[in-house]
């Protein structure tokens, strides 16, 4: 409860601030706390984004107790939490959960992919659009990374907003949200793709082959030159010289592209990533905010399905769930995730970088025909880590069988606000950058 008797002679302007924080989704608890006090520590964001939808059941909140057409045929192991259990599949993060929190009570408004995709990304279903291609009534909002990028600028070459990964699609339809939307194309991420064979690649780059690169820095200073001449006032265009400029720095700038230079790391440390795009690419994600990247997205897979033609194969696991989550989905996410929450903790930015994995809904508690699950947007599992996060805190509830939330229930908008308040962005700096969620900020994490 706010003791108001603790705020210095309460003025009627006072007031009226508190109250529009609170419709802006500050708790009374993180107004107590100071309205301009960060409620977490992080300066970087790092989204590893588990496309297709993971199983709550089989991941991080199991029914032990449930039918086995329901809890499945893993069994659960008990964390460094007493009473908290997970899945089988996932020892090494159940040795650390002490360093990171859950929130089991995740939810969102529909089971479509590519619609709970842009409500994930965005907070928002404005303009998102499924695979019977209508879109949603309202404007498209920007993506998390995107408002991140507009909150806090890149303090280097580097651009502020990375996605390493394909552009998420479900159908061979990309997906709405994943740029800066309303905020422009300045603000849109720079795509890094990663292969195990391939290596890195720059779609954004996409350029003759026979062009170099000192070529192409005198055709940039030949264009840069003709647009002064030209002298372009649109603020768009703007955005996307700035945009370009970047690319230009990471393609010819010797420093920038040392960030990307995996064959620099020990060989232990490439391994305890796993030998996957995913756990390659956590890594890559790691040399990047230790280059004070302000926020970096890492795709698990371009597409929802499992099959293996782009990145790792996606989490929509309709068939062969328990067979593709015991070989392939929880062993290489239990070991990229839990090597980066070590390497991160162990460099001292675990606590100025805030680490969030989830995907777009959860699955289906009972289990189909098929051996699989399907789509469930009722009831899913974020995990955080860092950034001032609390470890080991389990915040919500679900039902007997992860159907429904019984407590604490949250959606992405919340989750937004949450990451806005961890990097201490307020409510009052949100709004004057146009990019206020109206979540509500999730302070128990903290």
């Amino acid at each position: 409860m706010l003791n108001l008797g603790a705020i210095n002679g309460p003025t009627r302007r006072s007031i009226i601030t508190l109250g529009a924080c609170a419709a802006l989704g500050l708790s009374w608890r993180h107004m107590a706390r100071g309205l301009y006090t960060p409620l977490g520590t992080a300066k970087r964001v790092v989204l590893l984004w588990l496309w297709g939808g993971p199983s709550q059941l089989d991941t991080f909140d199991p029914k032990p107790l449930a039918p086995e057409a329901i809890r499945g045929p893993f069994g659960t192991i008990q964390t460094r939490i007493t009473g908290v259990r997970y899945s089988e599949l996932f020892p090494r993060l159940a040795e650390r959960n002490d360093k990171f929190a859950l929130v089991r009570s995740m939810r969102t408004h529909s089971n479509d992919h590519g619609v709970a995709g842009t409500i994930g990304l965005t907070g928002s279903i404005g303009g998102a659009v499924g695979l019977n291609g209508i879109p949603q009534a309202g404007s498209i909002r920007p993506a998390l990374g995107s408002t991140v990028a507009r909150a806090l600028p890149a303090r280097g070459q580097l651009p502020p907003f990375l996605v390493l990964g394909g552009k998420l699609h479900q159908g061979k339809k990309a997906i709405i949200g994943e740029g800066g939307g309303p905020l422009g194309p300045a603000y849109n991420p720079f795509r890094i793709n990663y292969g195990l064979d391939e290596g890195i690649s720059l779609p954004d780059l996409e350029l003759n082959p026979a062009l170099k690169p000192e070529r192409l820095a005198d055709r940039d200073s030949l264009r840069s030159a003709i647009d002064r001449v030209a002298a372009q006032a649109d603020a768009q265009l703007s955005g996307l010289d700035a945009h370009r400029a970047r690319a230009l720095a990471l393609l010819t700038g010797p420093s920038a592209l040392k960030a990307f230079d995996l064959a620099s790391e020990r060989p232990q440390t490439r391994a305890a990533y796993g030998h996957t795009r995913f756990g390659q690419a956590c890594l890559l994600a790691r040399r990047l905010v230790e280059r004070d990247v302000p926020f970096v997205q890492v795709n698990w897979s371009d597409h929802v399905e499992a099959e293996e033609d782009a990145g790792d194969g996606g989490w929509d696991h309709h068939y062969r769930n328990f067979t593709l989550m015991a070989d392939r989905h929880a062993p290489w996410l239990d070991r990229a995730v839990s090597a980066l929450l070590d390497d991160l903790a162990g460099r001292g930015l675990l606590d100025s970088t805030l680490v969030i994995a989830m995907g777009e809904f959860g699955r289906a508690p009972k289990i189909n025909d098929k051996a699989g699950r399907d789509h469930w947007e009722h009831c899913y599992t974020a995990l955080l880590a860092g950034g001032g996060v609390r470890g080991g805190t389990v915040l919500g509830s679900s039902d007997a069988t992860a159907s429904f939330p019984v407590d604490h229930a949250a959606t992405p908008v919340d989750l937004a606000a949450t990451v806005h308040a961890a990097l201490g962005l307020t409510s009052e700096s949100l709004v004057n950058l146009g990019i206020g969620t109206g979540g509500r900020v999730m302070d128990e994490l903290f």
